[in-house]
């Protein structure tokens, strides 16, 4: 029977050896942001499982941003561009993955799954700090068999705290230990290419926390497909729209289609055209 309050070892057997392979690293930080990767393993298994790529959170005035390409990869092949990397856990919560892409849909189910049943046993929502503990609890009590290599997951939360009236946004590393990012947070292969360019944007053009949302929004995607352009694993968005959504006091929404074709185009009729020697 799966325990829904320890989230260890039940639920550790019932993903069982499903998942894909990755090799997790620890987390880097930049003036108190945290962001990290993760690469494949160097077996056989990482060739045939399935892998989310890049994932990205910045703060807005009203809340958080969370984008990410579409690509699956397995190995050296993509598996599927049409991924959802960016997922609802409640009304207020989101987690974006990297990582084994299967055993990342488990958690999601299975948190979802937890935090409803302790609304209705209890009465009233999970606190913020309890569903914060409770993904630590699923990714620590998975940390063996990551590192034995059945798959680890690298995951975003963001959330808005209805206390505080604010955006937030956490990073956990493979052992379950979490982070909270002043402003911004990746995960997942691209991650480590564009690690220096959140930096720059924010001493550039002001903190993500005070920008408006198409304006962060913008920066975001140009960040995506910075990643894209550096990192095979990650997709562009020539091809398939990147996934975006917000989380604010409201609630979480999709940002619209439009918008995201709108902005994609401008971002990639700037990109700088290769130099080369004239044949």
């Amino acid at each position: 029977m799966l325990d829904l309050n320890s989230g260890r070892g039940d639920f550790a057997a019932l993903l069982g050896n499903n998942a894909p392979t990755n090799t997790p690293f620890s987390p880097a930080t930049i003036n108190g942001n945290v962001l990290s990767s993760s690469a494949m393993a160097g077996n056989g298994l990482a060739d045939t499982h399935i892998h989310g790529t890049t994932v990205i959170a910045v703060k807005y005035k009203d809340g958080v941003i969370n984008v990410g390409d579409r690509r699956a990869t397995g190995g050296m092949a993509i598996m599927y561009d049409k991924a959802e990397k960016v997922l609802a856990l409640d009304d207020y919560t989101l987690m974006a993955i990297s990582g084994a892409f299967s055993k990342a849909m488990d958690i999601v189910r299975y948190l979802r799954h937890a935090f409803k049943y302790y609304e209705r046993s209890q009465l009233q929502p999970m606190s913020l700090d309890g569903k914060l503990s409770e993904l630590g609890k699923v990714i620590a009590g998975n940390q063996m068999a990551a590192m034995q290599g059945i798959g680890v997951v690298i995951p975003v939360l963001s959330l808005f705290d209805q206390q505080a009236n604010e955006g937030r946004i956490f990073f956990y590393d493979a052992g379950g230990a979490r982070f909270e990012t002043a402003e911004f947070g990746a995960a997942g292969s691209g991650s480590t290419q564009i690690r220096g360019v959140f930096e720059y944007i924010a001493r550039e053009k002001g903190p993500f926390r005070e920008m408006d949302r198409d304006t962060a929004l913008r920066q975001a995607l140009l960040l995506l497909e910075i990643a894209a352009d550096l990192d095979a694993a990650t997709g562009g968005a020539g091809k398939i729209l990147p996934l975006a959504k917000t989380i604010t006091a409201d609630g979480i929404e999709d940002v619209e289609e439009s918008t995201l074709r709108s902005m994609v185009g401008e971002i990639l009729s700037k990109e700088p055209l290769s130099v080369g020697p004239q044949r």
